[in-house]
């Protein structure tokens, strides 16, 4: 049962690594991602900019909150107006279906 507390595990299929093409098609469906890096170190990451530090931090709080219940944490690296959000999956040395979905819900929080 998933809680606030017992973080949803993601299925294997979410978990695997995607190919070029589906990286492609997924990253299409987002707002303002951007691919980064490649080999192991690719990553897909969005700038989202607010009117103050106040502002940041509620997102910052937001997106603690979606990671923690999908268990799944992005990298956060946080300056007075705006939070980048970065999603890659370490254990399988690219991205995955988990990423893009995390990612469709950072989106949710900004719409």
């Amino acid at each position: 049962m998933n809680s606030i507390f017992n973080p949803e595990v993601p299925s294997a299929q979410m978990q695997r690594a995607l190919n070029a093409a589906e990286v492609v098609a997924k990253l299409a469906q987002l707002v303002d991602w951007k691919l980064i890096g490649d080999g192991q170190d690719v990553a897909i990451e969005k700038t989202c900019v607010f009117n103050n530090y106040f502002e940041t931090l509620a997102f910052v709080n937001a997106v603690a909150f979606v990671a923690h219940t999908q268990n799944h944490h992005p990298s956060l690296m946080v300056t007075y107006r705006e939070c980048t959000v970065r999603y890659n999956s370490h254990d399988i040395q690219g991205l995955s279906g988990h990423d893009f979905a995390c990612a469709a819900q950072i989106d949710a929080l900004l719409a």
